[in-house]
């Protein structure tokens, strides 16, 4: 299944072009399905067809589209269920209990509803691409980043360990002289992980690819260098950059003094730095003059599916032992700065900060057994050199 992930700065046309990017690809002849997490519904403005929480088909294309605007996760029912497990734990504490009736949906309930579609969606047969409109450039790093963020939480909380010993927990429990976690609450946490880690596979498969959308201008100029740094730390990769309202050239030479002149000069200024940059081939949709309503707009906006995903990222592991006595580790960071970047090795993981953006990532099984010596960037990679530990290394 292909998957394309749809985001930008905030009014730049993110739902149109994500409707737009799945039009093209019904028409392709591929089976798609367009998600989206937006409660204004944007989605259906641009394809002139209301979403909901039930899957609607879109007539006219040569292939099956179809909407869906999932509705928010229901997580009061989880709360309820774990509150009543951790029932005698809480009494101890004094805790006062929970009403359903004062539980309301938590911020990003939309956005966590649409990931529960993708990962039905990529169990489902009969779908091809699935285009999800998400949320503005900040908001949905964050969100991509999260299902490995919590399955790591869960995994420093609630053990695999100790959630197997599930026949060893009342004899626990009476040697420790208090409460400890009934089996409901690991079956949940073990739900949980499986339902996050199908999410994970979903957004890290090589099929899966973030397209930007942006109108062109200084301040977008700045967030899409920001958000391509972002992505690459976590090794995401940008498929295209889809320059949105772009006015026509035939306007440059008749522009010449009026209104229209400062506009224009700062879309081509944009539109030269974005193709400069080697990250992502750029489109330009056109301004139609009007917002895009209908198949009929979405298609005037020549949005492209490329025929292959870009290749994976990779982060080699290059061995220098024999010339220099060390191991290095290569990680692609376009657009990163020397001051803002940070590591730090805790244990078999590596935090890596790059400006507000961090990720924690599991060293390869080859630098577990190493002392990190040193690190340099150079022309948008980062280079961690590796000392092999002589406690830990076998000895030839």
């Amino acid at each position: 299944m292909r998957t394309i992930l749809v985001t930008g700065p905030g009014g730049a046309g993110r739902s149109t072009a994500a409707a737009a990017t799945a039009l093209t690809a019904a028409r392709a002849g591929h089976r798609t399905l367009v998600l989206s997490a937006d409660p204004a519904d944007g989605l259906g403005a641009a394809l002139a067809t209301p979403t909901g929480p039930h899957p609607v088909r879109i007539a006219g294309p040569d292939a099956p589209l179809t909407a869906w605007r999932p509705a928010a996760a229901p997580f009061g029912a989880d709360l309820l269920r774990l509150q009543e497990w951790a029932a005698p734990a809480l009494d101890l504490a004094g805790a006062a209990r929970l009403e359903a009736e004062e539980l309301t949906p938590l911020p990003g309930a939309e956005e966590a509803a649409v990931f529960r579609a993708l990962r039905e969606s990529a169990q489902v047969a009969d779908t091809d691409v699935v285009v999800v409109d998400l949320p503005p450039l900040d908001r949905a790093l964050s969100l991509l980043a999260l299902p490995p963020q919590l399955r790591r939480y869960l995994r420093r909380l609630l053990p695999a360990e100790r959630r197997a010993a599930s026949g060893l927990r009342p004899v626990l429990g009476r040697l420790a002289g208090i409460p400890l976690p009934t089996e409901g609450l690991y079956e949940t946490v073990d739900r949980w992980d499986r339902e996050l880690a199908a999410v994970e596979a979903v957004v890290a498969a090589p099929t899966t690819t973030v397209r930007l959308v942006a109108e062109p201008g200084p301040a977008a100029t700045t967030a899409l260098a920001t958000a391509t740094t972002g992505f690459a730390l976590h090794a995401l990769r940008v498929d295209a950059l889809l320059a949105s309202r772009t006015l026509p050239r035939s306007l440059d030479g008749d522009a010449a003094g009026s209104w229209l002149a400062g506009p224009l000069a700062q879309q081509r200024a944009a539109l030269d730095d974005w193709t400069a940059r080697p990250a992502a081939p750029v489109h330009e949709l056109p301004h139609l003059g009007r917002e895009p309503r209908g198949l009929d707009d979405l298609a005037a906006l020549g949005v492209p599916l490329d025929a292959a995903p870009p290749r994976p990222v990779h982060w080699p592991v290059e061995d220098r032992l024999a010339a220099d006595g060390v191991l290095v580790w290569t990680i692609p960071l376009p657009g990163a700065v020397r001051g803002e970047l940070d590591l730090l090795r805790r244990g078999d993981e590596l935090v890596l900060t790059v400006g507000r953006f961090r990720r924690i990532v599991p060293l390869p099984s080859a630098l577990r057994r190493c002392t990190v010596t040193g690190a340099g960037l150079s022309e948008g990679e980062l280079r961690v050199r590796c000392t092999p530990d002589p406690a830990l290394w076998p000895r030839k």
